[in-house]
């Protein structure tokens, strides 16, 4: 019996190490009679579609080898020629990205991300709850440029060495006055606690020796003075010459060695600065996650919806960088400061007037020296370089031109060109960042080559770009180019095939439901998968069954795409919800169940704001009370 359950227990876990492989080549197997029996092009559709998604969703192969399925999938059922999936893998959003990561690749090697953060964390003070909202205010800015994991996993660095400067100044506290390191209640309690043990620890030495001399079995001890003496304690070595070979009766107080080795093995000096520690690398990753819902560029989703949108609707024209950042920089301010509240609760209480004093005066020697601190790092960037402001520059220079090209309210800068509709967001980002592997890093006639530079070496220094190719290859994300244009051809697909218009007719039944409800089951919906899926895979398979059904019940496609593309990246209650999720739960500070439970209370906040967005000022912005012209003709267009 004992070898047939060691054995089975062999197969369980060869078959676990193997599941990957298993789901890899068991789900094609098992859903292959599906085109088999309904050879018809919208049965061959839904299969590719749905393989990819369970490779995705299960991640039994890399996101990117999973979004080549379609490459080899589609030709072969005859649903599109390759030429035409191959057009969709390379988008006008993957250059967009590509421009951006050059300015990103400026921002990270020239440190200008670390002087921007210090300096707004400097302002904000180290009073815990100003610490909180100064490293969120900056990490919300930065994620709204950079990528969400660039960014943390650049800011969690100085919010670590601010955390240890705090945890090494209270641990010092601690030693210097051990009464008084938690402060009221605790303090007592240990007080108590010490009486109690030096009564039980209390012990009686008595021991005769003619030699007087220690032996090696003697007990080894420490005299109240801390010198060691051997055998036990010698208060008075005179005292010896008249005990007659006896030792004193003394009282040897035994340190509490459980109560210091708790407080020696444990990183927090006291409970609240472990709870600290989890306000501020929480409030990090949750404020990585809000940045990234204002800008088009700020992650990976956005651009995702703004190609499939813009390729879906060619006739929309209503989804750009200037419209979309009107609509969502409301909604990043009101989950800033309601998440920053939030989180204030759950770990540093009510009481904003202590932990949110800007006053001098009520400032404690460990935040004085958590100031210090900051002031330390910031001061070893040193003055501002010419490469900083060059990078600022194009910084400014991009968004002013991202702003200005179809505002809306009035006429652009592309109003001053001829043609029409050949100028995108795409081409602004490229530009600049083909000028930043041009422009020298160096000041030109700077005072390093005023006398002139005659050696080779020194000229090639002098002429060196802001940027090169492999610091543009270490940061440029494939993957999410690859994936990005796996979903765009799966969508492709199901408009070739009908498929969106089948699934759309299946939806029917709930044409009966208001616009807010339908907008706000997809919220819930898309918020709870994408805690266990890939943001990205999560909202790629959604889009095309939320189109076809928003033109199903004759609303604007935008209220429900909208909302799900701001819910999918509410994946914040697991590690393996987003990578700024992981790299977070990395450092150590923070459990799973303190990621759920600060988690969920930010998720229903999201999904609140985003349906109060969407039901308020979303309604007169994208025109939502009506069924559009041009989702009118795409969806005519369908039918026939």
């Amino acid at each position: 019996m004992r070898l047939e359950a060691a054995a089975r227990m062999d197969l369980f876990r060869k078959l676990w190490r193997a599941r990957k492989l298993l789901v890899v080549v068991l789900i094609p197997l098992s859903l292959l009679p599906l085109p088999l029996i309904h050879p018809t092009s919208e049965a061959s559709c839904a299969y590719v579609l749905i393989v990819t998604a369970i490779y995705w969703v299960s991640e039994a192969v890399p996101l990117g080898a999973a979004a080549l399925v379609p490459a080899f999938l589609y030709p072969l059922f005859g649903v599109l020629k390759s030429s035409e999936v191959a057009a969709e893998y390379c988008k006008d959003t993957t250059l967009l990205l590509m421009g951006v990561i050059c300015l990103a690749a400026s921002i990270e090697k020239w440190n200008l991300h670390k002087r921007i953060a210090l300096r707004m964390v400097m302002v904000a003070g180290a009073k815990p709850g100003m610490l909180v909202l100064g490293f969120m205010c900056c990490t919300v800015f930065l994620s709204m440029w950079l990528s969400n994991t660039s960014t943390t996993a650049m800011v969690m660095p100085i919010a670590e060495a601010v955390l240890q400067q705090l945890i090494c100044t209270g641990l010092a506290d601690s030693l210097e006055n051990p009464d008084s390191t938690d402060g009221t209640e605790d303090s007592r309690q240990d007080d108590m606690e010490k009486d109690q043990n030096l009564k039980k620890n209390q012990l009686e030495l008595l021991y005769q020796d003619d030699s007087n001399n220690c032996t090696k079995q003697e007990l080894q001890t420490v005299s109240e003075s801390g010198e060691p003496c051997g055998l036990g304690l010698y208060p008075n070595s005179g005292d010896m010459n008249n005990t007659n070979g006896h030792l004193p009766v003394v009282a040897v107080e035994i340190p509490n060695v459980k109560r210091v080795k708790m407080r020696r093995d444990s990183q927090y000096p006291t409970k609240r600065d472990h709870l600290i520690c989890k306000c501020l690398t929480l409030s990090i990753t949750y404020a990585a996650t809000i940045g990234g819902l204002m800008t088009i560029t700020g992650t990976s989703t956005n651009l995702i919806f703004a190609e499939q949108f813009n390729t879906r609707y060619p006739d929309a024209k209503v989804i750009n960088f200037g419209t979309w950042f009107i609509f969502s920089f409301p909604i990043a301010i009101i989950m800033l400061v309601l998440t920053w509240l939030w989180l204030h609760f759950l770990f540093l209480g009510c009481n904003f007037r202590e932990t949110c004093s800007l006053s001098k005066k009520r400032k404690t020697r460990r935040e004085m020296l958590s100031e210090q601190r900051i002031h330390e790092e910031y001061a070893k960037l040193g003055p501002i370089s010419y490469p900083e402001v060059v990078t600022g520059v194009f910084f400014v220079l991009m968004t002013l031109l991202w702003f200005t090209r179809e505002p809306g309210f009035v006429p652009g800068w592309t109003s001053l060109f001829e043609k029409k509709g050949y100028r995108t967001d795409a081409t602004v980002s490229v530009l600049l960042g083909f000028l930043l592997f041009l422009i020298p890093a160096k000041r030109p006639f700077s005072s390093s080559c005023a006398s002139g530079c005659k050696d080779s070496d020194s000229s090639e220094d002098a002429l060196t770009p802001m940027i090169t190719w492999k610091d543009f290859q270490r940061l440029m994300p494939w993957e999410i180019v690859i994936l990005v244009g796996g979903g765009y051809a799966l969508a492709a697909g199901c408009k070739v095939s009908g498929l969106s218009v089948w699934i759309g007719q299946q939806l029917e039944p709930m044409s009966g439901l208001p616009p807010w409800a339908v907008t706000l089951l997809t919220c819930l919906l898309v918020s709870a998968v994408t805690e266990f899926a890939s943001n990205p895979a999560t909202l790629t398979v959604f889009l095309p069954i939320l189109c076809a059904l928003s033109e199903t019940l004759q609303m604007n496609p935008l209220h429900t795409l909208i909302p799900a593309t701001m819910c999918v990246s509410f994946g914040v209650m697991l590690p393996v919800g987003n990578p700024p999720n992981a790299i977070v739960f990395s450092y150590g500070h923070v459990q799973i169940r303190d990621m759920v439970k600060a988690g969920f209370g930010v998720n229903l906040i999201g999904v609140a704001v985003v349906m109060l967005a969407i039901t308020t000022w979303g309604v007169p912005l994208f025109n939502l009370s009506e069924f559009p012209v041009w989702a009118m003709g795409r969806n005519v267009t369908g039918g026939l």
